[in-house]
């Protein structure tokens, strides 16, 4: 089991996902959007939705 954020504003919204092996999309069930495209890391349980990087100069 994983958890995959989306973030406070979607809290609620009706998704339909999309997984292709640990290919990820996350689609809003109403309007078609889509909210979200990430690769699962199966070593976390959260899935945070941003990457840290170590570059100095995004």
């Amino acid at each position: 089991m994983h958890d995959i954020s989306l973030g406070r504003p979607l809290k609620g919204t009706p998704v339909i996902m999309l997984i292709n092996d640990l290919d990820i999309r996350v689609v809003d069930k109403t309007t078609g959007e889509l909210l979200r495209v990430l690769t699962l890391d199966p070593t976390r349980r959260y899935q945070p939705r941003f990457k840290k990087t170590t570059d100095p100069n995004p």
